[in-house]
């Protein structure tokens, strides 16, 4: 019997072009609730980031936008994605976030609707990359806010990266990335 689930299972992360599922195949909702199709970011260098209004890690919305400035006209988008999992750090609506973002931090890159990025609900583009790009010892799960994944023009997903990473410390590694 298990057998027979794990090979469903399987066969439910193929997609009908016989492939796995890759990050140009999900949609996702702008902050109005409009769809997104992640292939519209095709051939751009991805920073993926679930954020949050009230956490320790808040700040590095300073350090994502000075990334996004910095790279935006070489074909690299941060992608925000707010979540309230962790600590109740996320309790706004869409519109509410969008506000605080603009008002104390000036972003301008992409800040998406609310999703989870774990459990039952999680999102299908956050069990894309946790699979992609595991944390310490293979584990899945993300820990907090402001975990970062690298995805390359390609649509691979490259690296994942811990909140207390910063912005700045990125830099040279999506520097690198970009020149190629």
């Amino acid at each position: 019997m298990d057998k027979i689930l794990l090979i469903i299972l399987t066969l439910l992360s193929i997609n009908s072009f016989g492939r796995e599922k890759m990050i140009y195949d999900i949609t996702v909702q702008d902050s109005k609730g409009k769809n997104v199709q992640l292939s519209d970011y095709k051939g751009k260098t991805l920073l993926i980031v679930n954020v949050a209004s009230k956490c320790g890690y808040t700040p590095q919305y300073e350090g994502l936008e000075a990334l996004y400035k910095k790279f935006k006209d070489k074909n690299f988008v941060i992608l925000g994605f707010p979540c309230n999992q962790f600590g109740g750090q996320e309790p706004g609506s869409d519109e509410e976030i969008q506000k605080f973002c603009k008002l104390n931090y000036g972003v301008s890159f992409p800040v998406m609707a609310k999703v989870d990025v774990n459990g039952k609900g999680e999102h299908e583009l956050y069990k894309l990359l946790k699979s992609e790009a595991p944390g310490i010892l293979g584990t899945e799960k993300i820990k907090w806010n402001f975990t970062k994944f690298l995805v390359s023009k390609s649509g691979q997903v490259l690296k994942r990266y811990a909140p207390a990473d910063t912005p700045e410390s990125l830099e040279k590694e999506i520097e690198k990335l970009l020149l190629n």
